[in-house]
């Protein structure tokens, strides 16, 4: 088979095109795992994790600014937040070398436990974290919620790293999730 090549120029910008194509598409350099993106409203942030302040308390983020909470249930790291829990308190991701280097980072006891669907979640003090999908960055509306799933009872509470920079309204009522 003889390839015929009747208009050189047309070639040559198919091949430009292709070229600029792949090198816009880029390659990875994470190893095949997840990375995110440095959270724009941290206070002090390491890429998995930042520690911002809302309302004056100082609490954990994820990359995009979220609240992280932990759930009451899950302490020694036992993921129960499993299935339609996660449509609600998404958990928050993480390889086990981007909790240390976070750790490292903030100066935080974080770390991943393997959740039952495989992947590797953030843990902070041990406990599983999750963003409450119900709130926006730079919220702290889940704090004190109450909810049930497949049986199980949870009490939602921020991770705060226990500095606090302002006054907190210790009567103010939980609120309860209407799930």
């Amino acid at each position: 088979m003889r390839l015929s090549i009747r208009n050189p120029l047309t070639t040559l910008a198919a091949i430009a095109v292709a070229a600029l194509v792949l090198a816009a598409c880029g390659g990875s350099d994470d190893n095949g795992t997840a990375t995110t993106a440095n959270a724009s409203n941290a206070g002090t942030q390491s890429g998995v994790v930042s520690v911002d302040n809302i309302d004056g308390t100082e609490v954990l983020a994820d990359s995009q600014g979220h609240t992280l909470y932990s759930a009451d249930v899950e302490k020694g790291g036992q993921i129960m937040c499993t299935s339609s829990c996660t449509s609600i308190w998404k958990p928050a991701s993480a390889s086990a070398k981007q909790a240390r280097s976070a750790s490292a980072q903030l100066d935080l006891e974080l770390g991943a436990v393997k959740r039952p669907d495989g992947g590797q979640q953030l843990t902070f003090k041990g406990m599983p974290l999750y963003s409450f999908t119900e709130e926006g960055a730079g919220q702290l509306t889940g704090d004190g919620v109450a909810d049930s799933f497949n049986g199980t009872d949870f009490v939602w509470t921020s991770a705060t790293t226990g500095a606090s920079t302002g006054s907190s309204d210790s009567s103010a009522p939980s609120s309860s999730s209407p799930y």
